[in-house]
């Protein structure tokens, strides 16, 4: 029998442990562009190391899953960073656990508010990219250089991640 995770309301204090929370739900920071522009300035710094290591901008297309959904892999990055910012106002599920002697541990789920984007600390275990009931289309920032950076880890024993927030 898998055992259930219920997703949680995604809030910059929840997630902090694992990453960034990047939304709009905050005041400015300045304005630019001759005040026509409020900026929401840093709100994740990128981190990269590794030889010839860049950070790079990218998007992505992703499909749809359901609820309930069977977790069978996590992923992390070692060697940098990853962010997702979704290019609609629709929420996504993210999936994120503490490393445990080189394994995810227990997993905790999200559910984004419309609009709100993430940022994967390094070395971070995640579920890969899972907007439900609908596509998405994401600006993704992330590393790339000489090494691999990328572990995964598939559980012996899935979990089932069901709605509960």
């Amino acid at each position: 029998m898998m055992q259930a995770i219920e997703i949680q309301k995604m809030t910059a204090e929840k997630f902090k442990p694992f990453g960034d929370l990047i939304d709009f739900d905050r005041p400015p920071s300045f304005a630019i562009n001759n005040g026509m522009c409020d900026r929401y300035h840093a709100l994740a710094q990128t981190e990269v190391t590794g030889t010839n290591a860049q950070i790079i901008i990218s998007l992505g297309r992703a499909k749809s899953y359901s609820l309930p959904l069977k977790l069978e892999m996590m992923e992390r990055h070692p060697y940098g960073s990853q962010a997702f910012i979704p290019l609609q106002q629709a929420p996504f599920l993210v999936i994120v656990a503490a490393d445990d002697g080189g394994q995810p541990a227990t997993p905790n789920a999200f559910m984004t508010q419309a609009g709100q984007g993430i940022n994967y600390h390094r070395n971070v275990w995640h579920a890969v990219l899972t907007p439900i009931d609908h596509s998405g289309d994401f600006l993704i920032v992330d590393r790339i250089g000489e090494e691999n950076n990328l572990e995964e880890f598939f559980f012996n024993q899935p979990y089932l991640v069901q709605q509960q927030y």
